[in-house]
């Protein structure tokens, strides 16, 4: 069941977040986050009280989160979007975490599905998200979904400096 979070699931967003950081530290996961700057307990508390972030839930146990809004952040000024458009028809997905545990069990797929249905509810045409140039299985698995790369920059991405975000958009 994926569903917007509440104040009860901060704890274990949060402890996705660091069994993720454990993951890059001990170079399992190929990405370029870091421990206490981000994604943080901070980064989830906001997310929900903006009423942005979602929680997939199987026994009790969050398994997976998401923020979806419609903010692009002005690093997208960089990506060579295929589709223009007005931003209130963008839906953009920003920090999916699927704990370490379930990897290959289908829950991110299930939250990309949840997903592109929340946008087209939202009345968008077109989902953005983005992904460090490094964590290749990201961008096989958005490519298998459909998304196509629009293009990269590098940026000091929350506070992390020398990233190279890749850039992904789809058509509803």
């Amino acid at each position: 069941m994926i569903r917007k979070a509440v104040r009860n699931d901060i704890d274990r967003v949060e402890a996705i977040y660091n069994a993720i950081h454990s993951g890059i530290e001990e170079g399992r996961i190929p990405q370029k986050w870091v421990r206490n700057v981000y994604p943080t307990k901070q980064t989830a508390l906001r997310a929900l009280e903006n009423g942005e972030l979602f929680v997939e839930v199987e026994n009790g146990a969050v398994t997976a989160a998401a923020i979806l809004n419609q903010k692009q952040g002005p690093e997208y000024e960089e990506g060579n979007w295929r589709y223009e458009a007005p931003s209130e028809e963008i839906m953009v997905l920003h920090t999916l975490v699927v704990d370490p545990r379930y990897f290959g069990r289908g829950y991110g797929t299930r939250m990309m599905a949840f997903y592109e249905q929340y946008g087209k509810d939202g009345g968008c045409q077109y989902l953005r998200l983005n992904t460090q140039a490094q964590n290749t299985p990201a961008r096989r698995f958005y490519e298998k979904l459909g998304y196509e790369e629009a293009g990269s920059t590098g940026c000091t991405f929350h506070g992390i400096p020398d990233v190279e975000l890749v850039f992904l958009e789809k058509k509803l």
